[in-house]
């Protein structure tokens, strides 16, 4: 699998990245999670991505592959306190949250801790970054981010306090596109891109029970693509390689509890870049469609 420099760090990290959330909130088992993480590595992928409230996704990985430990890049998040004495961005529950997730992940450090979803107020108080430079120093994480969009995430880039960025850009949420890679580039920051299929929301034929999906579906039904009348496995394609098109992006991570479905998605992105046409024609409908509201979905 095709690998990309990311940012100014010393990792090259494949353009497809494993997304921890599904197989924490799906309930995934540990057999499972082995038999998808273990192909996933096989085939090429070395970039893992989890956080802190993910219900059991550090441990599940911790047990299931953290004796390959050597064959991939881990990145984790902090933030909410999910089960910890004391608030959400409270510094020392910040503190005791990375410690709680090397002892999950069974690993005596991880390659990137990202701040979570935080809000622009709290970041300008330097509080939690400070925390994650001590976690640094310390060596309990080799660099540290910031994951989230809109405003807060402008601000992340611009304060020049973080490594990289993870931040949601698909075919339904471009606002980063514009707002914050070139400047997450100008600074050497690497890019991890969430949730590069929009949540496969267009397989809805109409509105979806599930908040998660939601927001996406009614822009799409807005944008109205026309690929998006393709069969599913071409829609997919299109839109994970648009989303692996954009310039400063580095990988893309894609969750599932399905071993198969990683392999499929593996396949897809082998297909090579999408042709800059069919890229541009999707961001020129982007920009005759979507509203001054449309803004980075957290």
């Amino acid at each position: 699998m095709e690998r990309r420099k990311f940012g100014s760090t010393d990792m090259e990290v494949s353009i497809l990245g494993f997304g921890g959330a599904e197989i924490g909130f799906e309930g995934a088992d540990a057999a499972t999670v082995e038999r998808l993480l273990g192909s996933a590595l096989d085939a090429g992928l070395n970039m893992l991505d989890t956080a802190e409230c993910y219900k059991d996704s550090e441990e599940l990985i911790g047990k299931t592959i953290a004796h390959r430990r050597n064959e991939y890049y881990l990145f984790t998040k902090c933030g909410h306190a999910s089960g910890l004495e004391g608030n959400d961005w409270d510094p020392k529950m910040l503190a005791a949250s990375i410690d709680r997730s090397l002892k999950r992940l069974k690993t005596d450090y991880v390659d990137v801790v990202h701040l979570h979803s935080c809000n622009e107020e709290t970041l300008r108080q330097g509080d939690v970054i400070d925390v994650l430079k001590r976690a640094k120093e310390q060596g309990k994480t080799r660099y540290i981010g910031y994951s989230g969009d809109h405003k807060a995430a402008l601000y992340a880039v611009e304060c020049g306090a973080f490594d990289s960025l993870e931040t949601s850009i698909n075919i339904a949420d471009q606002e980063a596109i514009e707002l914050t890679l070139p400047k997450a580039r100008e600074r050497g920051m690497g890019v991890i891109a969430k949730r590069p299929i929009a949540n496969a929301s267009w397989k809805y034929y109409s509105f979806p029970s599930v908040q998660y999906h939601q927001a996406y579906w009614e822009r799409l039904q807005k944008l109205q693509y026309d690929f998006l009348k393709a069969p599913m496995q071409e829609v997919v394609s299109t839109a994970l390689r648009f989303t692996l098109a954009q310039q400063g992006v580095c990988t893309a991570i894609v969750g599932t509890a399905k071993p198969d479905r990683w392999v499929e998605n593996a396949t897809l992105v082998a297909q090579g870049r999408l042709p800059e046409e069919t890229v541009q024609a999707i961001r020129r409908r982007w920009s005759e469609v979507a509203g001054a509201d449309w803004i980075g979905l957290e």
